[in-house]
């Protein structure tokens, strides 16, 4: 009996230790070292991504910040995502999913889940960007909120703090304008945060991955 519990503490012990030295605990993995944009690649209009204070500050003209690190080589199909998100009046960015790097523009690949409480564009926070538009303002600027996205199979799920705003599964032939946007499908890729334009101010922090079984 006593080799038994003592065995029985071993493990115990071993999976406390494995829980301590997992990357939160709970499956979450933090992209952001909360002191620089090491992890994060940008093409044309890099100045418009710095960080400073535990935050990614997004200012400045039309730019994309792909995340390039080595969390699951920067490919994702199947997971949940998360960021702390507090825009100023009149900003307007985004949080691009199954994307890939690009030089400059829009990103071609991947769907984006909007980030907008108060632009003159009617798409508002929360929203997968031009497939399922929220008109409802749920957060408002100067505030800070949670932004998550949970992708499994075909649904992506999206919440603005604890509110589902947004719960679509991608058809089996999906209708899409093919000379806009001929890859904004479900498949796999990376992350990527937009800056819209320079009258746009949004800052990101606590921005964590939680991967999913495929």
């Amino acid at each position: 009996m006593k080799k038994i519990i003592f065995f029985s503490l071993i493990g115990i012990s071993l999976m406390a230790f494995s829980d301590i030295f997992s990357p939160h605990g709970d499956g979450w993995i933090s992209l952001f070292d909360g002191k620089s944009l090491a992890g994060w690649k940008v093409g044309d209009n890099a100045a418009t991504f710095r960080a400073d204070s535990g935050m990614i500050i997004v200012h400045g003209k039309t730019a994309h910040l792909f995340y390039d690190g080595d969390v699951h080589q920067h490919n994702f199909k199947n997971f949940e995502f998360k960021a702390d998100v507090k825009t100023m009046p009149h900003a307007n960015s985004g949080i691009y999913f199954h994307t890939e790097y690009q030089q400059g523009g829009w990103p071609d690949r991947g769907y984006e889940v909007q980030v907008n409480n108060s632009h003159s564009d009617d798409v508002r926070t929360g929203s997968l960007y031009d497939i399922v538009d929220v008109k409802e303002v749920y957060v408002h600027d100067y505030q800070w909120f949670t932004e998550y996205i949970k992708v499994q199979g075909k649904r992506v799920i999206v919440k603005i703090n604890n509110t589902i705003v947004v719960d679509y599964t991608e058809p089996e032939h999906p209708l899409r304008d093919t000379a806009s946007h001929p890859f904004r499908l479900i498949s796999h890729g990376t992350f990527a945060l937009q800056g819209h334009d320079p009258g746009s101010i949004v800052y990101f922090k606590n921005i964590m991955v939680r991967p999913l079984p495929d």
